[in-house]
């Protein structure tokens, strides 16, 4: 594997990881956050490693489009609703700040995941 996507993995273990603390800490808006930020990283490792091209793009939904073309079973982030996490990319860092409910939060956490191990699967990770 590419130095580069283990990178983009590791960094993206780091903000879901981040992601989990800050729930607890009932601190929610930056939660989405780092949820957002793990799903994209995924998605640029995976883009990475299959197409050697580096993406300049925080869209999940242009992101989880492109890893399609590549193989149709990403069609699965979009049942599960992962490229909902875009609104949080902006949202959760600039005011007015977005209001992310504790059910929100554990929401997204539990896309992040998934899409998460979905991609890992899809890299031979998992």
């Amino acid at each position: 594997m590419r130095k580069d996507v283990e990178e983009f993995l590791k960094s993206a273990e780091e903000d879901l990881s981040a992601a989990k603390e800050l729930l607890e800490t009932k601190k929610y808006r930056i939660t989405v956050f780092h949820c957002h930020q793990a799903v994209e990283k995924c998605l640029k490792a995976y883009l990475l490693e299959k197409s050697g091209k580096y993406l300049f793009t925080h869209s999940i939904y242009e992101l989880i489009e492109l890893a399609t073309e590549l193989d149709a079973d990403f069609e699965y982030l979009f049942d599960i609703n992962a490229q909902a996490l875009e609104e949080y990319y902006t949202g959760a860092r600039y005011p007015p700040l977005l209001k992310v409910s504790e059910e929100e939060a554990k929401e997204a956490v539990e896309i992040a995941e998934k899409a998460r191990d979905f991609i890992l699967r899809k890299i031979k990770l998992k």
